[in-house]
């Protein structure tokens, strides 16, 4: 059993890498990927689990473009996690996820809904490379009264074109691709189901795109052979999971736990394929990493 899309504390998750990757263990997976939000923070702690579990863990991240004033979020895979430029361009990407957030506090503020914008991103210091983000802000409205969950506070206040969004400015999609390959990655689009730009994905394809989530928790039956179809006209792999975060519901109201959303193994074997040469320490981080 295969998840490939797993979020923790070091980003927007609800609970630890290690809790996680425990959780993920006793649902039956045995190959599992943190793709915490423009950040690696969580991954160590991650692999240490993954080791006493027997689960293998594939570097992972979920890295943010830009197309359009539209977020368009990247899943990289098999990576050097240390590569030098790879850090310094989630460091801006992180910086840049902080001044966002004070500037939906400020639009929050004067929409009545104050929140301690300060208190939130104290939490999350840039030096433990934790990532910042909308959800987090949701967060701080449920506990502060004014929303009644994440969903609520992105329906009414948060989401694109409610009245404290702020649009995202950062790289575009062959930026990213380029960051995940240069260090030894592969590259997949995420979620395209909810992004309404299925025009754009040959154009993310030819500037280095190597897989397509066709496998989410949000996709149907027919979303899902949409996307094969346009790996299979592309020649990209396909990627999938349940995008777990911890709130236990997929927006059509199912359950949403690890696993709830696996990947073949077929398909992981056509995804690795994918890997290049390169990524020495992903590559041993891996082989330290007991297998199934």
């Amino acid at each position: 059993m295969i998840d490939l899309h797993l979020h923790t504390t070091a980003s927007d998750g609800r609970l630890s890498p290690t809790a996680l990757v425990a959780l993920a263990a006793k649902a039956g997976l045995r190959i599992v990927s943190v793709t915490d939000h423009d950040t690696v923070a969580g991954l160590a702690d991650a692999r240490g689990a993954a080791g006493v579990h027997g689960v293998r863990l594939v570097t992972g991240i979920e890295m943010t473009a830009v197309d359009s004033g539209r977020d368009v979020h990247v899943l990289g895979y098999f990576f050097d996690p240390e590569d030098a430029d790879l850090a310094r361009f989630l460091h801006t990407q992180r910086l840049a996820r902080i001044e966002r957030v004070r500037e939906i506090a400020h639009r929050l503020r004067g929409l009545h809904c104050e929140i301690d914008v300060e208190a939130l991103l104290a939490a999350m210091p840039t030096a433990s490379g934790r990532s910042v983000g909308r959800p987090l802000v949701a967060d701080a409205l449920v506990a502060a009264g004014y929303a009644v969950d994440r969903r609520d506070a992105f329906d009414r206040l948060l989401g694109t074109g409610c009245p404290a969004f702020v649009p995202r400015c950062g790289p575009d999609v062959a930026n990213v691709v380029e960051v995940i390959a240069k260090a030894g990655g592969v590259a997949s689009l995420a979620h395209p189901g909810l992004l309404g730009t299925d025009d754009r994905i040959p154009g993310y394809a030819a500037s280095g795109l190597s897989a397509i989530e066709a496998r989410h928790r949000d996709h149907s039956a027919e979303d899902e052979e949409r996307y094969r179809s346009f790996a299979r006209t592309l020649d990209l792999a396909v990627s999938g999971g349940s995008d777990f975060h911890g709130e236990h519901e997929s927006r059509d109201g199912s359950v949403a736990a690890p696993g709830s959303v696996r990947l073949g193994a077929e398909d992981f074997a056509l995804l690795e394929a994918r890997r290049p040469a390169r990524a020495p320490s992903a590559e041993a981080a891996e082989k330290a990493n007991p297998r199934a």
